[in-house]
């Protein structure tokens, strides 16, 4: 009897790598966000805006921020959808299925073997 401990598994370098892209990706939205906000004080200084115009500026400046991180993580999903298009990995619907199908064979295996 073997007694070697089991390698832990590998993550999929595919997955690894995406992780750290996206990883990457909310980090560079997040600080695009902090520098935006600091940006907007500044010329409030500059510009010697109100407290209501600058309170204006900084949520319009954020809610175009908040649409450019959504169109961001559209696209980022969409690319994604279609690089797995292109594995051919089966959809949780088409796995179901193919659990289902296997149960459906089990029984059918299980109900010969008793015939005999």
């Amino acid at each position: 009897m073997d007694n070697k401990p089991e390698a832990p598994r590998e993550k999929n370098p595919v997955a690894e790598t995406f992780e750290r892209i996206w990883s990457q990706a909310l980090l560079a939205v997040n600080t695009a966000e902090e520098e935006a906000s600091r940006a907007v004080q500044r010329v409030a200084a500059v510009a010697g805006w109100s407290q209501d115009e600058v309170k204006r500026q900084a949520q319009a400046f954020s809610d175009r921020l908040a649409g450019h991180r959504k169109d961001l993580e559209h696209n980022v999903e969409d690319k994604v959808r279609t690089a797995l298009t292109r594995m051919k990995l089966p959809r949780r619907e088409e796995l179901q299925a193919f659990g289902s199908r296997l149960d459906r064979l089990a029984e059918r295996i299980q109900a010969l073997e008793q015939r005999k």
